[in-house]
């Protein structure tokens, strides 16, 4: 399948789409002024330890102190063997860090609404082909190379060099196939970057960045770029000399494929990207067979309803649920690729009674996620016909990215009836009315409500004047959202 990625620059945003065969599959925003913490390593200060929730609060110089678990702190000193193994239980968190102690840590998640970024002590260092990880002893190979003879030829060439620096390694997925010279070439980059950081971080004072992320468009070029994208394409001149020199640094035999953009339409209309972002920001998704995705994210997790809307099938209710699963499981896993959706995700697939469909959904499921770069894990169908899985979030959704809660409903989604705002502004007259003395009132409302009560209210408006023995006048007032409304007493 032919990929291609697209790379818009403005003063004030980048923005990479991650087009599959003509389809948009991944969008990523970073904005000059929201720019995201990730990856960054910082020199801060506990602020706060929490036995109770064996965790801490450092103050890294960010807007909210970041929040540091007990799990996330290295021992000062290796944890004691028992029986050749280390032991199941983690010291407490006072017995790792106290309030007022200085250290480096790294952001492994940015903040998302209330709370402050979540901060690790384990560093880890990405280049091209590896991630470095200073404090471990470990080499890991990628999830995504499956081939296990090439999964062991890079463990075999990395081992060495761990065991040499005593320092750990993963083998990213764009190390397949890398020769011995240029994973040599890498790790010689990746000593000399972290002796600089460590350097760095002995001068840095508290809120002192010791390490900075690249920008979103290098960054997606390093995570993104492999031998099976087929363009690069930046409509920025000044960023597209900038990927070319990256690219020729880190992977020379790709700088071909990075193209400037010079087309009079804008680069995200070429495959309907702005098209494809506006739609990915509704809750309903239409599948091509007539069926359909509802997906509601909500603090705790995001719901996908399947639904078979006009589908109906050929032969009987089995099949047509079986055929509609299928299209809604490959759909599913492209809107959460699309829509960055993180954390626990609940599928409610429609009720199959075969167990061999049910087997091909979740394998479906499983198979459209491969290309996930985010880790994800999938549970098999529970017995209420849910798929319960989670996905790595690091950052926030597109839609949080975007948008913000609505003025009028406060996020809920829906507002109250105007039947329901009228009923209140008449318990709020009677309860103005036993408080203070007023000669008459006014009643400031939304058009809408106040067309309601001087027409199919008019006699109940008359009986509360009689109730009340007061003059009661009613203003439309345009600014004013469905449930607003002032009473002014006169």
């Amino acid at each position: 399948m032919s990929e291609e990625i697209l790379i818009n620059v403005t003063t004030h945003e980048s923005r990479v789409a991650v087009v599959e065969g003509g389809m948009l599959q991944e969008v990523q925003v970073e904005r000059v002024l929201k720019r995201g913490y990730v990856g960054n390593i910082y020199k801060g200060r506990v602020t706060r330890v929490m036995p109770g929730m064996e965790a801490a609060f450092v103050d890294a110089g960010l807007d909210r102190a970041g929040f540091l678990h007990g799990g996330d702190i290295m021992p000062a000193e290796p944890l004691a063997m028992v029986d050749g193994e280390a032991p199941a239980q983690e010291p407490p968190i006072n017995a790792l860090v106290h309030e007022g102690q200085d250290l480096v840590a790294q952001v492994i998640k940015d903040p998302i609404g209330s709370k402050g970024a979540r901060l690790s002590a384990y560093l880890s260092i990405p280049s091209r082909y590896l991630v470095l990880l200073p404090h471990a002893r470990s080499v890991g190979v990628s999830m995504r190379i499956d081939d296990e003879d090439e999964r062991q030829r890079l463990r075999s060439m990395l081992e060495p060099r761990s065991a040499e620096r005593g320092v750990g390694y993963i083998a990213r997925t764009n190390a397949a196939g890398l020769d011995a010279e240029a994973l040599a070439e890498d790790v010689a980059y990746l000593d000399k970057l972290w002796q600089s950081l460590r350097e760095a971080a002995a001068g840095a004072v508290v809120g002192d960045c010791i390490y900075e992320e690249l920008s979103l468009p290098l960054r997606a070029l390093r995570d993104l770029l492999r031998e099976d994208v087929e363009k690069v394409r930046i409509d920025a001149p000044e960023v597209y000399e900038q990927a070319r020199a990256f690219a020729g640094r880190f992977m020379p035999a790709l700088v071909d494929r990075i193209e400037h953009y010079t087309g009079s339409q804008p680069i995200f209309d070429l495959y309907g990207v702005e098209d494809e972002i506006k739609r990915a920001l509704n809750t309903l998704v239409p599948l091509k067979s007539g069926g359909s995705l509802v997906i509601d994210q909500t603090e705790a997790m995001t719901t996908v309803d399947v639904n078979t809307a006009r589908f109906v099938g050929h032969r009987n209710l089995e099949e047509t649920a079986f055929r509609t699963n299928l299209e809604a499981a490959q759909a599913a896993a492209r809107q959460m690729r699309l829509r960055n959706l993180g954390g626990i995700i609940i599928i409610d697939f429609i009720d199959m009674h075969d167990a061999e469909h049910r087997r091909q959904v979740l394998r479906a499921l499983e198979k459209a996620l491969a290309r996930d770069r985010v880790k994800t894990t999938v549970y098999p169908i529970s017995p209420l016909g849910l798929v319960e899985m989670t996905r790595k979030r690091t950052t926030e959704s597109l839609a949080r990215q975007l948008c913000e809660a609505c003025p009028s409903c406060g996020g809920r989604g829906r507002q109250k009836t105007t039947e329901t705002v009228t009923y209140e502004i008449f318990r709020e007259i009677v309860r103005a009315v036993r408080q203070f003395e007023a000669a008459r009132l006014l009643v400031l409302a939304s058009p809408a409500v106040v067309e309601r009560i001087t027409d199919e209210e008019s006699v109940a408006v008359a009986e509360l004047q009689e109730s009340i023995g007061k003059t009661i006048r009613f203003q439309a007032e345009d600014q004013y959202a469905q449930e607003q409304f002032d009473v002014v007493l006169l």
